[in-house]
């Protein structure tokens, strides 16, 4: 269940006036519009604030939040919103309701356990909706996972590494001329993995490395979710890394857009759910299996450092991360951003639980698929990590709730860094996306340090 008091500040939030009989949308002639122009045009922003600067509290502490509506800098009079604000996930809407030219105070409540509260804000001008939202954050790093691990966890993995170790990775590595500069090479690759049904299965990637002589750090790059072309690391691989960007779906990478475009919302439509109710036929068990058979690949390389082997990855590519680390010992390092399927348990305990959401369906959440999730979910696989790992994600996330996030984080025992876009939502902003690539460059390339 919710905390109490985290679902009392909801239904005794102190309210604005609600002012009903007013428009929720208007139209942008409604605007000030200088005497020598026919109209005017103005993209909105929606802006939700914090009273603190980091957005994080204590528990019991109260949260207030501030709302904005600005056009071309300038506060929007008369602008009218929706708001919807409660523990994420789980926030509750408030209808039309004004924003005063200096802006709407909204005393929030608190959480009397860790948590995160969020405030999303919508306003309507000419029929288009815009969005704004913060989310306060109440002790997180206290946050603890509602995941547990099935006593044979250990041994259900083993068994079937041992069954994947059978397979010959038949590596086919191609060299696309045309794709290559002269500090990076370009291949397409394809190698055999384990399969449901004692087959084998090829998956399909883009390997680019150093032109120049040496020896290099290897670098997995693991995909976020979807169904899509791929077309190589060429950054990473010119900062001095041989780099394996795979795919997952047994799919070659180098086809047409439409295509993947049709499995993507045909056969592939919301692949997370296929199996789940047999943890021996889920579809992310070849996926976990192929990711460490490309680190076969990867080490396999007549070029790599035999030293340094990292994974990384961003949502689902986080997830493949986490768990890619903890099943290869091999890893030196990880770099894993906003990792799904983190502590998919949260919804049965009255609070969120990582993508992709499927046991917040009362359909989904049979004995068969939770049991299923404990063999899979990142937080189990987060207590098995063995080097350090650096996370990254932002406060304003609705695809990998926050919550899910921090019960992953919380749960590593190794040495473990995170970086913080508070504003940021699941979408990466270029900022963090710069720091991205340095992360991954500095875990490959770790500085010796004078004992």
């Amino acid at each position: 269940m919710l905390p109490l008091r985290a679902l009392l500040l909801v239904a005794t939030i102190v309210s604005p006036t609600i002012a009903a009989e007013r428009p929720t949308s208007l139209a942008a002639d409604a605007l000030p519009t200088p005497s020598f122009a026919a109209s005017r045009i103005s993209t909105p922003q929606v802006l939700v604030s914090l009273d603190r600067s980091d957005w994080t509290y204590a528990c019991g502490e109260p949260a207030t939040f501030t709302i904005r509506v600005l056009a071309d800098g300038s506060a929007v009079d008369g602008a009218v919103i929706n708001y919807r604000l409660g523990p994420e996930k789980f926030e509750t809407l408030v209808e039309a309701v004004p924003v005063p030219t200096a802006g709407l105070v909204l005393p929030a409540g608190t959480m009397e356990v860790p948590g995160f509260l969020r405030c999303i804000v919508e306003y309507t001008l000419d029929g288009k909706s815009y969005r704004g939202l913060a989310t306060a954050g109440f002790a997180p790093e206290a946050i603890e996972a509602t995941q547990t691990a099935p006593k044979d966890f250990d041994d259900f993995w083993q068994q079937h590494l041992d069954a994947m170790r059978k397979v010959p990775p038949r590596l086919q590595k191609t060299l696309v001329p045309e794709a290559c500069t002269p500090e990076v090479n370009v291949y397409h690759v394809s190698f055999e993995s384990w399969n449901f049904g004692g087959r084998t299965m090829p998956f399909y990637g883009v390997m680019t490395e150093p032109t120049a002589p040496g020896h290099y750090p290897a670098v997995l790059r693991v995909p976020g979710a979807g169904v899509r072309p791929y077309h190589g690391e060429m950054a990473l691989a010119a900062r001095g890394n041989i780099v394996l960007q795979m795919g997952i779906h047994g799919i070659p990478i180098d086809l047409e857009q439409p295509l993947y475009d049709n499995l993507r919302y045909g056969a592939l439509n919301y692949y997370p759910t296929f199996n789940m109710d047999d943890r021996d036929s889920y579809y992310f068990l070849r996926v976990y299996l192929a990711c460490v058979r490309a680190n076969d690949v990867l080490v396999a390389h007549e070029n790599w450092d035999r030293k340094n082997l990292v994974v990384a990855g961003g949502s689902q590519g986080g997830q493949l991360t986490i768990a890619t680390s903890a099943l290869d010992d091999r890893v030196t390092g990880s770099v894993a951003n906003f990792p799904a399927f983190s502590d998919v348990t949260g919804y049965l305990h009255g609070r969120a639980g990582g993508w992709p959401h499927l046991l917040a369906k009362p359909e989904h959440q049979t004995d068969a698929k939770i049991n299923t999730a404990r063999y899979y979910d990142t937080v189990n696989f987060a207590r098995r990590l063995h080097a350090p790992i650096s996370l990254g994600w932002g406060y304003n996330d609705e695809t990998c709730p926050v919550t899910s996030l921090f019960a992953v984080h919380n749960s590593i025992t190794v040495e473990k860094s995170l970086q913080l876009h508070l504003e940021m939502g699941h979408r990466s902003s270029p900022e963090f996306n710069d720091r991205y690539l340095d992360r991954i460059v500095a875990m490959a390339h770790p500085v010796a340090t004078t004992p």
